[in-house]
């Protein structure tokens, strides 16, 4: 035998169905079984009466069973009613109510009787019952006249119908009366007021029905309610009203509660086990009471209570036994309490503990019919047989009744029946048909053959082996046609005759088979399983933070087994997107356009195969700059304070870090709105200093990590009383524009600082160092005064006060200034120059006495410039420079001079108005300096062992010249620098023929002048001797000879053919790279040979001639134009031409550019080969 394992509870809704099959064998149909009902009208049914009635029956069976009713306990000749008929093969009855029948006539008890030869089954008792709807009964309704804080009822009193309806309060216009803590509708459909109000005075209180099986709607007549407050009655009401009418004339005071449902201190409730359980508990008082519920002795069912109605009502779903106890209700306000208990207990109509199942017996065998049932109270069990008590059923002696259990023992074919256990109590009955099928069959499986199941790796696979047989047949499963029998842990082996895989592997994919085999025979079934790859989100979709219309994008990249197809998903608050064009699904994301706030919320990606599901969400939030607060109140009104509130808006998701507030005043600046305070985000109160005399509105402004929000609307204007002026005007200053004035300039206060109307100012100066008196001036409207006849710089004592109509601000602080500047009189005196250097010169001069500068001194001015060379003795084009020495300086460096030049300067004092007059010019020299590189080199008429080399004399020689140093050495064909020679020439040659050179040879020269000073920069070139004639001649007649001829006549022959077969190939499709020609692409350097002097045109090659030093390539006509050697002036002063330091000196460097001499015989150059070398020189 095979190990069974039972099924264990986490396992439960995974083999639910697996259960179903166990519990109710199906017989294949074309075997005979005894009828079995299908199909069933409640047992409680009510009707519409204006519908026709069809009470249903069905039932299978083989044969086919037929069918009969009892009607209240008797037999129901349907065929004697023209109006009764029964569906063809079915026992459903159908009452026609449409053509002339009554409901009302077939109200009663029916009961549905399925008969074959192999027994009968029945029916629950089916009770019929026509619904009503009956109109309201006339009553004549006084209005209600209720004092103000007095409880009310107002009973709605529907009419009794079949099933109860629903009520509800309108008033005329169908609209439904608002309920709250104090106005509710109780359980009963009554409206309970607390206390009345003068808003609940009207006439239309209207209490409606609605009956939903007949879908119709009944209504009561309208109610009228009246309320007095006390204190509006007068003499002629009270006259006309009696003291009951008005229950007294007493004013409205507060009252404790009391109960106005249910009455009394205690009530009991019973309920039935699994319906709901609705308590109600409704007070009267003043203030409103407040309802709490507690369960005496223990707690209240979590999760299956709820409060309804303003907590007035305690619902408790699927209640059971344990709820039973007493549950109080407490009515509370703040002059006292009441309460009330209920009682509850929960009875329980009859419920399955185990309910007969079907039993098929093969000849022979034993079994058993168990039906056990529970209740409160205790439910009684009966049994029947085919629908009659079984104490005068007929006799079967392999049948033995014992109380909730009956005994088969070795069943023959004829003890095939249908029993019935009834188990009833005061509560209910239950009713269960089972029967007993007595058949020897061989097996069979009802499982279709290579049936393909396909599952998730990791997952169980259920295989279905369903199969039929008595006696019951026996399972055994099998991995493959030959393979062995399943057996063990891996493996669990159901009563139906499923195979289960908890956690189904790769290697689970195969042929199962299914064996079943009893004593009348044996079968096989054959099925296949597939194990297919999860399916994973590998990308999930991530949190986004999004600021308003922006957009967002969210990824959901998926890994799937290949055979299964995915469908994506997307969902939004777990429900479907918005239909909204903004919304892009693409393949693997979803993407969200102009975001809106709107769209915040959670969003997932599910995937969906034939085989599983999975999903992942991201939550998404809008963020915005907030709302705009609003509500702003102005409280606590000052002179000069004031307090602010507001209410924040949304912070649209981002907080708000801090509050802006701003004002206007309408007074001063219509429409000008000013920055005021700025308060954290957590206060919403601020307390605001005011100045006198201005129009005030505030408006606040929140601010978020996005931004900052609109604005609120402004508050209410407050105006604050005028005062005097709290301060003076600011900068004030004092400068002349003249010299014989004073300039006296302020800033005018703003209009809120004048703190009152008629804002003035007044001025007041006097001569500082003077025993004179304030002179002083009120002007208003301007914000400068102009004192005229002044000496000329002289300081003053100035002072600018505010006042106002009220009067005058405090004491203003006095500042210095002073009258007009006018030019300086004297120039500085005893200017010497020192020359530092050829290039560099220090001048010093005296200071000018303070008076005689009139005015702020700014510092000196030197002017110099150059009047001409002394080595060329001819006068130039005069260009002045300048230097400016800031402060009482005495001395200045003068940088970028030109060597072995005359200079000349002067030196002038500046003040505010400007320059003073010059000092005498002064005469200096500056001496010689190193000459700058020759103007040129050109190196020319080149033979086998000579060159004739031209140069230019230096553009600026700085001196006298004494002679030209020349530098060369050769180059060999290793590119490496031979010995290096050096020639001295006198200072006024041009020109020079270098004589006993070798032949073919690759020179380099060094070339510079010098003066006593020394050497200047130099330049270099290279040039080549030509070749020897007689190497020449015979490197031409290697062309003439005949073997030379035939070898290229050859070489030419041969490229032909080439030529031939490539055009041959290319034109059927063929594709060569062929080389370019040379002629095409020609280097540029290739020249060819001048027949007019012999020489050859320069070459170069990419690998094999890399260029010598900068500077070695030169113009065809080899000369070699001078680098820009000129020193440039750094500037020591200030202003246009210069630049020093606080102390005058000088803050740049000059320097030349010179090119390093070479050590003799080391310096490596890149020399090209011999041929080369003949050929790179023009």
């Amino acid at each position: 035998m095979m190990k069974k394992k039972s099924i264990s509870a986490s396992k439960a809704s995974l083999v639910f169905f697996l259960c179903q099959m166990i519990s109710a064998l199906d017989v294949p149909l074309d075997l005979s079984q005894p009828p079995t009902i299908t199909q069933q009208s409640p047992k409680d049914y009510i009707v519409d009466p204006r519908e026709n009635i069809v009470i249903q029956c069905e039932a299978k069976g083989k044969p086919p069973p037929s069918f009969s009713w009892t009607r209240n306990g008797t037999h129901f000749d349907i065929d004697k009613d023209e109006q009764v008929t029964m569906k063809p093969n079915s026992g459903t009855l159908v009452i026609n109510i449409m053509n002339g029948g009554k409901a009302e006539a077939y109200e009663g008890v029916y009961q549905c009787t399925a008969r074959n030869e192999r027994g009968a089954a029945i029916s629950n008792n089916i009770v019929i019952r026509p619904s009503r709807s009956p109109l309201w009964t006339k009553e004549k309704l006084e209005p209600n006249q209720v004092r103000e804080g007095d409880s009310l009822v107002l009973h709605c009193r529907p009419p009794v119908g079949l099933p109860p309806p629903i009520i509800f309060w309108m008033d005329n216009a169908f609209q439904r009366l608002p309920q709250s803590e104090r106005v509710s509708q109780g359980l009963n459909g009554d409206l309970y007021f607390s206390n009345v109000q003068p808003e609940d005075t009207r006439e239309d209180y209207i209490c409606y029905a609605r009956f939903n099986h007949t879908q119709t709607i009944q209504q009561k007549q309208p109610i009228s309610v009246k309320v007095f407050s006390m204190d509006s009655l007068n003499d002629t009401i009270a006259a006309n009203l009696s003291d009951t009418d008005i229950y007294g004339a007493k004013p409205v005071t507060e009252r404790p509660p009391i109960l106005l449902t249910p009455t009394g201190t205690t009530s009991n409730k019973v309920e039935l086990r699994g319906n709901v359980l609705l308590l109600e508990c409704i007070a009267a008082g003043l203030p409103t009471p407040v309802i709490r519920w507690i369960k005496e002795g223990g707690e209240l069912p979590a999760n299956r209570t709820f409060f309804e109605n303003f907590k007035k009502t305690l619902k408790i779903i699927d209640v059971s036994e344990a709820d039973s106890g007493n549950y109080k209700c407490i009515a509370r306000n703040i002059l006292g309490s009441t309460h009330h208990v209920i009682s509850v207990t929960v009875k329980a109509a009859p419920y399955w503990i185990t309910a007969p199942r079907n039993l098929v017996l093969s000849p022979g065998e034993d079994g058993t019919l168990i039906c056990r049932a529970n209740g409160n109270p205790k439910p009684s069990i009966s049994w029947l047989a085919n629908g009659v008590p079984i104490a005068i059923a007929p006799e079967d002696p392999s049948r033995k009744v014992d109380g909730d259990t009956i005994i088969f023992s070795a069943v023959q074919e004829r003890s095939s029946a249908v029993y019935q256990c009834n188990a009833s109590n005061e509560y209910g009955y239950l009713l269960a048909n089972a029967f007993v099928n007595v058949l020897a069959e061989p097996p069979r499986i009802l499982t279709p053959a290579n049936k393909l199941y396909q599952v998730i790796l990791d997952s169980p696979a259920l295989i279905d082996c369903a199969y039929f047989g008595s006696p019951k047949p026996e399972i055994e499963w099998f991995k493959g046609v030959k393979g062995s029998i399943l057996r063990g842990n891996e493996y669990v082996f159901h009563d139906n005759g499923t195979l289960e895989i908890p956690v189904a592997q790769k290697d689970s994919t195969g042929t199962y088979t299914c064996v079943a085999r009893n004593e009348l025979g044996k079968i096989q079934n054959e099925v296949q399983l597939e194990v297919k790859d999860p399916t994973m989100i590998i990308k999930q979709p991530e949190y986004k933070v999004i600021q308003r219309y922006g957009h967002v994008s969210f990824e959901c990249i998926i890994k799937h087994d290949s055979t299964l197809i995915p469908t994506v998903i997307w969902l939004k608050d777990n429900d479907e997107l918005p239909d909204d064009e903004r919304f892009l699904v693409g393949k693997d994301n979803l993407t969200i356009m102009n975001v809106t706030d709107k769209d915040d919320g959670t969003y997932t990606c599910i995937v969906n195969t034939t085989l599983d599901s999975v999903s992942a969400s991201a939550v998404l939030t809008v963020v915005a700059r907030p709302n705009p607060p609003f509500d702003l109140e102005l409280t606590g009104q000052l002179e000069r304070s004031i307090e602010l509130s507001w209410i924040p808006g949304d912070e649209n998701n981002s907080p708000i870090t801090s509050f802006v507030i701003e004002y206007e005043d309408g007074l001063h600046e219509p429409g000008v709105w000013h920055y005021q305070t700025e308060v954290p985000g957590s206060q919403t109160t601020v307390q605001l200093k005011l100045s006198p005399y201005v129009n005030y509105s505030f408006r606040v402004i929140a601010v978020n990590e996005i931004g900052r929000s609109q604005p609120s609307e402004p508050s209410e204007q407050y105006l604050t009383k005028s005062a005097n002026p709290d301060e003076n005007p600011s900068n004030v200053q004092g400068i002349g524009s003249e010299p014989d004035n004073l300039v006296i300039t302020w800033e005018s206060l703003k209009g809120f600082q004048s703190n009152g109307p008629g804002l003035q100012y007044k001025v007041s100066w006097r001569q500082k160092d003077v025993d004179d008196e304030w002179t002083s001036v009120v002007v208003a409207n301007v914000s400068k005064y102009i004192v005229s006849g002044t000496p000329t710089f002289v300081p003053y004592e100035i002072k600018v006060q505010a006042l106002n109509d009220l009067g005058y601000a405090p004491e203003p602080s006095e500042v210095i200034g002073h009258s007009g500047e006018d030019l300086p009189m004297v120039a500085p005196g005893n200017v010497q120059v020192h020359v530092i250097n050829s290039t560099l010169a220090k001048v010093h001069w005296d200071p000018v006495p303070l008076k005689s500068v009139r005015g702020h001194l700014q510092g000196y001015k030197v002017y110099y410039w150059k009047v001409q060379s002394l080595s060329r003795r001819s006068k130039r084009h005069i260009e002045k420079k300048i230097l400016t020495f800031r402060g009482n300086k005495t001395f200045g460096m003068l940088p970028g001079l030109e060597p072995y030049s005359s200079y000349k300067l002067n030196v002038r004092v500046v003040n505010g108005k400007g320059e003073g007059p010059a000092s005498p010019d002064k005469v200096f020299k500056t001496p010689e300096g190193v000459p700058s590189s020759p103007s040129f080199l050109k190196i020319t008429n080149p033979t086998l062992d000579s060159l004739t080399l031209e140069w230019g004399s230096p553009t600026h020689p700085n001196g006298v010249l004494i002679s030209y140093i020349l530098k060369f050495q050769p180059i060999n064909n290793t590119h490496e620098l031979g010995p290096l020679v050096e020639i001295r020439i006198p200072a006024n040659e041009s020109s020079l023929i270098l004589k006993n050179l070798n032949y073919s040879t690759r020179y380099k020269f060094y070339f510079n002048a010098q003066t006593s000073v020394g050497s200047g920069s130099q330049i270099t070139e290279e040039a080549v001797t030509i070749m020897d004639e007689a190497m020449a001649s015979r490197q031409v007649d290697i062309a003439t000879q005949g073997w030379f001829i035939g070898l290229m006549c050859a070489v030419a022959l041969l490229i032909l053919i080439l030529l031939i077969v490539c055009f041959i190939r290319r034109n059927k499709g063929g594709k060569y790279p062929v080389k370019e020609k040379e002629d095409a692409h020609a280097d540029p350097e290739i020249q060819p040979m001048k027949e007019d002097d012999g020489t050859f045109g320069e070459y170069s090659d990419a690998e094999d001639h890399k260029p010598l030093k900068k500077g070695s390539r030169t113009p065809s006509d080899r000369t070699v134009k001078k680098e820009d050697s000129d020193d440039s002036l750094v500037d020591y002063g200030e202003g246009v031409n210069g630049q020093f330091n606080e102390d005058g000196s000088f803050i740049g460097q000059y320097s030349g550019k010179k090119e390093k001499e070479p050590a003799e015989g080391n310096e490596s150059s890149e020399a090209p080969s011999p041929v080369n070398a003949m050929n790179s020189f023009v």
